[in-house]
């Protein structure tokens, strides 16, 4: 199965390295993989999205028009690409400032609490990673192993403390699907 994802929020809130998270695991696990990012004129604060294909296939294009996975960090990011979902795919919405539902019935809806969540674990930058954690385990499509040994890789020395604090952002988000 090829998955197209994108996702979307303000510049800050992670989304780029979610989507740089899910396209390395997934090229760990042997998949075809792109990411492209998108900016808005503004870094912080400013609109930002990145498509991400996964696919056991040849990937044609890394343009992203018909997504099977949306995770929206932002009220204009879920009301911008809502309508675009494929039928049958996977809307992930970030509950803690998104005050409205989806409108689509033949989607999948999940609502999780990212900033909530980080806050209980300390450190508001783990939002990403709760949403992350949320998504691995809605779809499977990479594992969580993978992503545990990439943190370890990427926390080293001083910054090794953040490992477990971002594992733990992950099950926590892990749990809101489960």
């Amino acid at each position: 199965m090829t998955h197209e994802i994108i996702i979307s929020g303000f510049g800050g809130q992670g989304v780029m390295a979610i989507g740089k998270s899910i396209a390395e695991a997934g090229m760990k696990e042997g998949m075809d993989v792109s990411w492209l990012p998108s900016y808005g004129p503004e870094m912080r604060g400013g609109t930002a999205n990145c498509s991400v294909v996964l696919s056991h296939n040849p990937i044609i294009s890394p343009l992203v028009q018909n997504p099977t996975e949306l995770i929206a960090m932002n009220k204009p990011s879920l009301i911008k690409f809502e309508p675009a979902v494929t039928a049958g795919g996977l809307i992930l919405v970030n509950s803690s400032i998104i005050e409205i539902k989806t409108t689509r019935t033949d989607v999948t809806s999940a609502y999780i609490p990212c900033l909530e969540i980080a806050t209980e674990l300390g450190n508001l930058k783990v939002a990403n990673m709760v949403m992350l954690g949320a998504y691995i385990e809605a779809t499977k499509v990479v594992s969580v192993e993978t992503i545990r040994e990439m943190l370890v890789h990427m926390f080293t020395g001083p910054k090794a403390a953040l490992v477990e604090l971002n594992i733990e952002a992950l099950r926590r988000g892990a749990a809101c699907i489960k």
